[in-house]
């Protein structure tokens, strides 16, 4: 069988990767770049939020910074589900049988995660 079962969580499910690479096809560069910038911001967030915990800063306002971050760690994760989405998800579905079915049940794990 091909695709994510409970024996064998590295493999992904569009079964276009072996299952010990787990590494993302057809990224958009574009994409990725966007990401990475996201990313290098949201670090700064953080270096950002330990300075203000470490000054003994208003509880509201170190709340508030944190919800920022994590909008924008939201904002990652919609990207990368619309890749995960187009390329990964589609061609899963496209294969039929229990390739997709392991599609419907990853893609499913991801939306439930617990937040």
């Amino acid at each position: 069988m091909t695709g994510r079962t409970k024996k064998d969580p590295s493999a992904c499910a569009c079964g276009t990767h072996a299952p010990a690479g787990r590494a993302a096809v057809a990224v958009d560069a574009e994409v990725k770049a966007r990401n990475l910038t996201r990313l290098r911001r949201i670090e700064g967030q953080i270096r950002g939020l330990h300075r203000m915990v470490e000054e003994d800063r208003y509880c509201a306002d170190v709340m508030t910074q944190i919800a920022s971050v994590q909008e924008a760690l939201r904002g990652v994760s919609r990207e990368l589900m619309r890749n995960h989405l187009r390329h990964c998800a589609a061609t899963a579905v496209r294969a039929g049988g229990e390739t997709a079915d392991a599609m419907y049940d990853e893609l499913l794990d991801l939306m439930y995660q617990r937040r």
